[in-house]
């Protein structure tokens, strides 16, 4: 096995505070042995435009509380192709990159499977998406910061709730995983939480608020945008008709939670898997993502990251029921 000289690294798909961070550690650890670390502009559409550049310790030295990442992301239809992935393979082999290192979510990590299937390149995987939906870790990057930035608009929404004695449907991110609407219900004290991994039933939805609705001045219903029902505007709507004396409104948070600065936990878990996935290159790994449970650093194949399917624990819905319920 010939020893590491080169790797490069992108962020792909959204952007997920803690991205930077994790960026950081990559290069600062490549460079304490020695090993040289390029960095890929705008995802994998950047290898197929050959658009780069050499990251040092001082490009990265104050990057570590920025939201975003500094080498841009973007989705590349042309990498799905054999042809683009031809260009992009051929492009890191005349950088003369033994390992590539990326930071995305299942779309990135399938691409990143692809690719080392069809080169000779080490490739370690980094899940960085607020959704949280990726199997093999307790947290993603990016996803505590959401999730923090989603409760403090719902506590301001309940603000204005309570005083107008409203009932609100917050629409929170979360593509087909319920991690930020369910978590975000329990921290904020909502009364509902509707995820995709749970059938939602309207008419019984609108009996349940008007039952803890009784002596209340508001309520505060989350919906993740992969709700079977539709978005939340489409389920306030459908709930209106069931419950005229009511006053209905909606909120959708969108982009906001894809900002800011990260969180102490985002920052950690980021440093800590960069620092790893730079570790397992040296050692000649491939193929393998790098995950946390608890405290601990965990590692699993790509391959089985993207096949199987991660889901929140449901038992959050019965701990909300409980919380709302007057006997």
């Amino acid at each position: 096995m010939s020893r590491l000289k080169k790797i490069a690294l992108l962020t792909s798909g959204g952007d997920a505070p803690g991205m930077n961070a994790c960026i950081r550690s990559i290069v600062k650890s490549s460079l304490f042995q020695d090993i040289q670390c390029i960095g890929i502009y705008n995802g994998f559409q950047g290898l197929i435009e050959r658009s780069y550049c050499d990251l040092t310790y001082e490009s990265v030295n104050n990057i570590i509380h920025r939201g975003g990442t500094i080498l841009g992301t973007a989705r590349s239809n042309e990498f799905r192709t054999t042809e683009g992935r031809k260009k992009a393979i051929d492009f890191l082999n005349e950088l003369a990159i033994d390992g590539l290192i990326v930071i995305g979510g299942d779309g990135s990590f399938a691409g990143a499977k692809t690719l080392s299937e069809e080169s000779d390149i080490r490739i370690i995987g980094i899940p960085g998406t607020i959704d949280n939906d990726i199997y093999g870790t307790d947290h993603t990057i990016g996803y505590d910061t959401a999730l923090n930035t989603v409760i403090d608009a719902i506590d301001k929404i309940r603000d204005t709730a309570s005083s107008h004695h409203r009932i609100f449907f917050v629409e929170v991110m979360g593509r087909d995983a319920g991690f930020i609407a369910l978590n975000a219900a329990i921290a904020s004290g909502a009364e509902a939480a509707l995820i995709p991994e749970e059938i939602t039933n309207l008419d019984e939805l609108a009996c349940q608020i008007k039952e803890y609705n009784k002596g209340k001045r508001s309520s505060i219903i989350i919906v993740s945008e992969g709700d079977d029902a539709g978005d939340a505007m489409t389920i306030m709507n459908k709930v209106k008709p069931l419950m005229p004396e009511y006053d209905l409104r909606c909120t959708v948070l969108g982009h906001i939670q894809r900002g800011g600065n990260p969180t102490a936990k985002d920052r950690i878990i980021a440093t800590k898997m960069g620092a790893k996935a730079v570790e397992l290159l040296i050692e000649g790994k491939s193929k393998l993502m790098v995950g946390v449970d608890g405290e601990n650093i965990t590692i699993l194949s790509i391959e089985e990251a993207i096949k199987k399917e991660a889901i929140p624990n449901l038992e959050g819905l019965k701990l909300i029921q409980q919380l709302r319920t007057k006997r």
